[in-house]
């Protein structure tokens, strides 16, 4: 593996990751999310009406519409603050969680303080998410930087992105993780807002989500392999040199990271589980649910809808995504979401 150079301006960087995740084909490969293998069983018998559905969802303590996030994506450069702001305005509209992207340029100075901080002055009433890397986390003596972007963000909750491939194809990575667990334990006992460990799109395995349970965490997003390959996208940063193209389809699955993680739901544990990676509607978002997620995140696509059409197709996506959710649920007679976590799946390739 080619020697990693230095750090480039986070600013730049930034920019970079959203415009290759617009313009360029980074979806994994040959890898799937796994959810295709997956089906309902269908309810002809429903025993409700449409309108008894109900789709509200507690996250963070709030009440929100859909049990669906934006996941993070941006901030940090100059564009981001409009798109975060219409990110926010949409999602305070409908009702549903929204996080942040990397918080690592709100360290280095504060011209960009207001990419951050828009989000919450947006959105009010949401659950709004914070977020740092792990390598940054790895290298914290103390709780206080972190301390200040929840406040920056007024977060209800913090996230601590796992993403050591990312780190390891970075031109300008630092693939240092030893001292993470430390750092997520210490920010677990510190911060006054639940701490929520992610990963970025390779997944999170069973042995990983033990060790972050047994820290304390309580909110886990296992972002599984089969969307956007971040592998890709820094294989395309270093100019499509195919050296450590062995890489892009890398990671576990999102079905089966769901699978595996819902599996330790209860005693000693009591977390919140959510599912991305690869999520485009609403269809999936229910499989993913009905795997045993309590929440469904997706970024890509929601980025993508802002680009073509602004607010407006954004809102339109969701609400087709609401209508999915809605319609799997009467066609399986789930009155809540969570009658749809027990509602059964069966595999595609066993019928």
């Amino acid at each position: 593996m080619p020697k990693h150079a230095p750090r480039r301006p986070t600013v730049s960087r930034k920019k970079q990751h959203v415009e290759l995740t617009l313009t360029r084909n980074v979806g994994f490969q040959a890898k799937t999310t796994g959810l295709e293998h997956w089906d309902f069983v269908h309810n002809a018998l429903p025993e409700l009406n449409l309108a008894d559905i109900d789709t509200t969802a507690v996250f963070l303590g709030k009440v929100i519409a859909l049990p669906f996030m934006v996941s993070s994506m941006t901030g940090g450069y100059p564009d981001a603050l409009r798109i975060n702001r219409q990110l926010a305005e949409v999602c305070q509209e409908t009702g549903i969680a929204i996080g942040v992207g990397s918080q690592r340029q709100a360290l280095e100075d504060t011209t960009f303080h207001k990419t951050f901080s828009i989000v919450r002055d947006t959105a009010p009433s949401i659950p709004v998410i914070g977020n740092l890397g792990a390598a940054e986390v790895a290298r914290l003596e103390t709780a206080d930087a972190v301390l200040r972007l929840v406040d920056l963000v007024r977060a209800d909750a913090f996230a601590v992105h796992l993403n050591p491939l990312q780190e390891l194809l970075q031109p300008e990575g630092t693939p240092a993780f030893r001292g993470v667990l430390r750092g997520i334990q210490m920010l677990v006992k510190e911060l006054p807002v639940p701490v929520i460990v992610k990963e970025i799109g390779a997944g999170l395995s069973a042995g990983v989500v033990r060790r972050l349970l047994d820290v304390g965490v309580t909110c886990i997003d296992i972002a599984g392999a089969g969307g956007t390959s971040w592998a890709g996208v820094e294989i395309l940063r270093r100019g499509g040199k195919k050296t450590p193209g062995m890489f892009w389809d890398w990671g576990i699955p999102t079905a089966t990271a769901v699978q595996n993680a819902a599996a330790l739901k209860g005693k000693p544990w009591n977390f919140t589980l959510i599912a991305s990676g690869g999520v485009t509607g609403g269809l999936e978002a229910a499989k993913c649910i009905a795997l045993g997620a309590d929440m469904v995140a997706s970024a890509r696509p929601m980025l993508q809808g802002l680009r073509k059409g602004g607010p407006r197709e954004l809102r339109a996506i969701l609400l087709e995504w609401e209508r999915a959710l809605r319609s799997v649920m009467f066609l399986t007679g789930s009155r809540s979401v969570a009658d749809l976590q027990r509602t059964p799946l069966i595999r595609t390739d066993d019928q």
